[in-house]
């Protein structure tokens, strides 16, 4: 008998097991909860928050947020078995049926938290159909889930009155804090305002609160819950509280993530939270000083060099001013980037081998196929390094190396950098592109210059926490980076701010500055081995600010960031790179010294890539013994002559020499004897331009220009038009002429009988 009782008693219960598992599988459980999206710092710490779909507080509550102390009371409080029973505590099920049914009235629900939180999930009306139905689905949630899961799900949905759901939400909106830093009291507070959330409601019932609260803490000593002097603590502990606005920090960075990772509950930015609160106020405060110049906003974003990661996002200077744009994220808006990019083009020339630091360009006038160059101050610079060039910004120089490395090729390396926008421009830029003629963001430049930080290695932008290192690529050289480092970090320069020069409060970094056309942005990137900080400021509107630049504008700010995030670097300076080394050069053209060099100056280059051309500012001309007349190998008579140096000037410099008035030892004129015909060296038509087009009108005809560079021993050319001979000048003196209508030839041809042709178009209005 007792065998077949047992046997009968396995199959009812296997039978009640697998009935279980038969309405679990038709009928499964699956909380759906739509929970607020919080972004935290790197740390955990919440700095922004947004309201749920249904527009609830309900944070969601990691498992490690739920300490021991909160874990605990709560668990008391609530459901002193819940580690024993499955779901449904059968032995409170039957006290509270017992109770019920004697008294007459319901004086105990018997709910454990896996009920309540099925509860939370699925509300429905209290009758006894519908508590059965909770005892089935807490069976089937405690099936599905552990308890501790079980446990942060009650913790999350927690009613806190209003639309304050969960431990989170309260921490955050009444003490200003997350749960891991909650104290007894605090943490026994909050326990007990879900069941009397109308008579305890933190923030205007204090008082019945903190009696409630000291009630529950005497309670705990009775049972030995806690420690007596813990809970003699907790008693002491004044409870204020009210009702505090959610964080808003970093809210163009949180708008930008909450979209990218939509329905994500925690969003765990790199940020670090008193960076970008010291930012955001240095940001206000310095935009607050200048409006009165009518300059309106600005943006920074700072990125650690070693983990690529965005440590502070500040995309204005107050993301709550309408009047000015403040919700605009100056981080990713597109702008003209000045002379921003011209780093990355002397990288590349370095690259290339065809300069170094020390390599001399002509700073002067020149025509480039129609565009005409100018620098920032309107003066010309004669001839100068590429160091003084790039420390000072200079455009012409920097339009010749650009015109020599292609367009296209420099449009290859911003592409390979991420800009976006000149990818969609690559087909409509030109030399242009060098001195601002494309746009940029500031987080496109700031990702640039991070990779000059980085030896020349490009790596991802991190915003949010990932484990491992981001795999790079190189976009220039770690030599040509450290070549460009050293130029960029140099002092002796014009952008450098007012009042900064000769003072402690000099950061050391290496720094680039940009201003666009018509002073609407200023720019200012810096760098050292451990951050990146660009700098942007303006006005959203367009608006131009004849007092805005890059130098005396973001500068200072920028100066004023490294001050407050590594002010003296404990991490150290760049070391040369083993194929950087040290030549002696000629300072005339920064070439390898010749027989013409009397003497030499110490020049970095890089080893194997860098060229070996010979220095040739001089060469030999043979000349009769007063030095008025020159001979070529041709006219050389064998006795009666001399071999002296002259400069080897570019056509363009001499140029400018003649414009300037800037006195420079000429070749003599050549033999007039002399039979020979010239090939090389022929006169370089700058104006007109190959191939255009020009409008001339009827009533009012206007004159074009014909203008051309020269080699320095050339006394007279001669232009042609359509082969008939229209003027005989002096090289560097400017024509003017009235042509005719049709396709025109234009031609000019030197003393020497060297002669260059361009054919242009002629239109009448």
């Amino acid at each position: 008998m007792k065998k077949a009782t047992a046997r009968k008693a396995f199959w009812v219960i296997l039978s009640v097991l697998l009935l279980l598992l038969l309405l679990d599988f038709a009928f499964p459980f699956k909380p759906q909860i739509s929970y607020a999206t919080q972004v935290t710092d790197r740390n955990g710490k919440v700095i922004h928050a947004f309201l749920s779909d249904d527009e609830k507080w309900r944070l969601y509550t990691a498992l490690p947020e739920i300490t021991p102390l909160l874990s605990k009371t709560l668990i008391y409080k609530e459901d002193q078995y819940f580690y024993y029973h499955f779901g449904v505590n059968p032995f409170a099920v039957a006290r509270a049926a017992f109770r019920n049914i004697f008294t007459g009235k319901r004086t105990s629900g018997a709910s454990t938290i896996s009920m309540q939180v099925v509860r939370l999930v699925q509300p429905r009306k209290r009758t006894y159909f519908n508590k059965i139905i909770e005892m089935m689905r807490a069976m089937q949630l405690e099936l599905h889930y552990s308890k501790e899961e079980i446990l942060q799900l009650y913790v999350t949905l927690i009613p806190y009155g209003g639309n304050i759901e969960g431990i989170k939400s309260a921490a955050l909106l009444y003490f200003g804090k997350s749960p891991q830093l909650l104290s007894l009291a605090e943490i026994t507070a909050l326990t007990i305002v879900p069941n009397r959330p109308s008579s305890l409601r933190p923030g205007t019932k204090n008082d019945a609160l903190q009696l409630a609260r000291n009630s529950w803490l005497l309670r705990f000593e009775e049972e030995g819950l806690f420690e007596k002097e813990l809970i003699e603590d907790a008693l002491q502990e004044p409870l204020q509280i009210k009702r505090l606005h959610a964080p808003r920090h970093a809210p163009h960075l949180s708008l930008r993530l909450k979209k990218q990772f939509s329905g994500q509950p925690i969003i765990a930015t790199t940020i670090n939270f008193q960076s970008q609160k010291q930012i955001e106020e240095q940001v206000y405060n310095f935009i607050n000083r200048r409006k009165l110049m009518n300059i309106h906003n600005a943006a920074v974003l700072v990125v650690n060099n070693e983990t690529m990661e965005v440590e502070a996002y500040i995309g204005s200077a107050n993301f709550h001013n309408p009047f000015d744009g403040g919700q605009v994220d100056g981080i990713r808006a597109v702008r003209s980037p000045g002379s921003t990019l011209k780093p990355l083009l002397y990288a590349t020339a370095f690259d290339k081998g065809i300069i170094t630091p020390k390599s001399v360009l002509n700073d002067v006038p020149g025509n480039f196929s129609g565009y005409e160059p100018e620098n920032f101050d309107q003066r010309f610079n004669g001839p100068v390094t590429t160091e003084f060039a790039l420390a000072n910004s200079l455009n012409i120089p920097a339009v010749r190396i650009l015109k020599e490395i292609s367009t296209p090729a420099l449009i290859g390396k911003l592409r390979k950098a991420g800009f976006k926008t000149v990818d969609r421009q690559a087909k409509e830029l030109g030399l242009s592109l060098i001195l601002g003629g494309c746009g940029v963001t500031l987080e496109e430049l700031t990702h640039l210059f991070a990779a000059f930080a980085n030896k020349g290695e490009l790596r991802p932008l991190r915003y949010v926490k990932q484990s491992g290192q981001a795999i790079g690529e190189n976009i220039v050289s770690a030599e040509a980076a450290f070549l460009v480092t050293g130029i960029l970090t140099k002092i002796t320069r014009p952008d450098l701010p007012t009042n900064f020069d000769n003072t402690y409060h000099l950061p050391k970094i290496a720094w680039k500055t940009g201003t666009s056309y018509g002073k609407r942005d200023a720019w200012s990137v810096g760098y050292n081995k451990r951050y990146t900080v660009g700098v942007w400021v303006g006005n959203f509107s367009g608006e131009g600010v004849p007092e805005l630049s890059g130098a005396d504008t973001a500068t200072p700010l920028l100066f004023s960031i490294f001050n407050a995030l590594d002010y003296n670097s404990p991490r150290g300076w760049y070391q040369s790179p083993a194929d950087i080394s040290t030549r002696l050069v000629c300072p005339a053209t920064g070439d390898i010294p010749s027989e013409f060099c009397t003497h030499s100056v110490p020049g970095e280059y890089i080893v194997g890539v860098s060229d070996f051309r010979k220095c040739q500012h001089l060469r030999w001309v043979f000349t009769d013994p007063a030095g008025k007349i020159s001979y070529c190998t041709y006219c050389l008579p064998p006795t009666g002559f001399e071999r002296k140096a002259y400069p080897n000037l570019a056509p363009e410099l001499i140029a400018f020499n003649e414009v300037q008035k800037i006195p420079y030892e000429k070749i003599p004129p050549h033999n007039p004897d002399c039979e020979r015909v010239f090939y090389d060296g022929a006169p370089l038509i700058v104006s007109p331009n190959e191939g255009s087009e020009y409008y001339i009108r009827k009533d009012e005809p206007q004159q074009l220009q014909l203008a051309c560079q020269a080699a320095n021993d050339v006394e007279e050319v001669f232009w042609y038009i359509n082969d008939k001979i229209t003027r005989k000048t002096k090289p560097h003196e400017p024509v003017f002429i009235n042509p005719p209508a049709g396709r025109v030839k234009i031609s000019c041809s030197d003393d020497k009988g060297r002669n260059s042709d361009v054919w242009i178009t002629v239109k009448r209005m």
